[in-house]
């Protein structure tokens, strides 16, 4: 079962309202010992949910940049007159691209 924060919350609510109309003593501090251990709980998964998001938005950031590098790299070897289309991608894709075009690959 997946425990989320609202899970633990109501947990804790659960908890403190025992405690609030509990008679005995003992069964009250029974109460807050488990609404203290349900809201450690709460604060623990709200915690590590902002961390999955922080760290969900920093792969995706890294991601982006890399592709963005990537694309520069491309385009600066596309920039290159030395270079075919497909050389520039980093494909060698063994054809000649000034052959006219009649349909047959011309190999170098």
């Amino acid at each position: 079962m997946n425990q989320t924060f609202a899970f633990y919350d109501a947990r804790a609510n659960e908890s403190a309202a025992e405690a609030s109309i509990a008679k005995l003593d003992m069964v009250r501090e029974r109460a807050l010992r488990s609404e203290k251990t349900w809201r450690t709980l709460a604060d623990q998964a709200l915690r590590l949910q902002e961390e999955r998001a922080k760290a969900e938005t920093e792969r995706a950031d890294r991601k982006q940049a890399e592709a963005d590098l990537i694309l520069a790299a491309d385009l600066d070897r596309a920039n290159d007159d030395d270079l075919s289309p497909g050389e520039a991608s980093g494909m060698d894709l063994g054809q000649d691209y000034d052959a006219p075009m009649t349909g047959e690959i011309v190999t170098s």
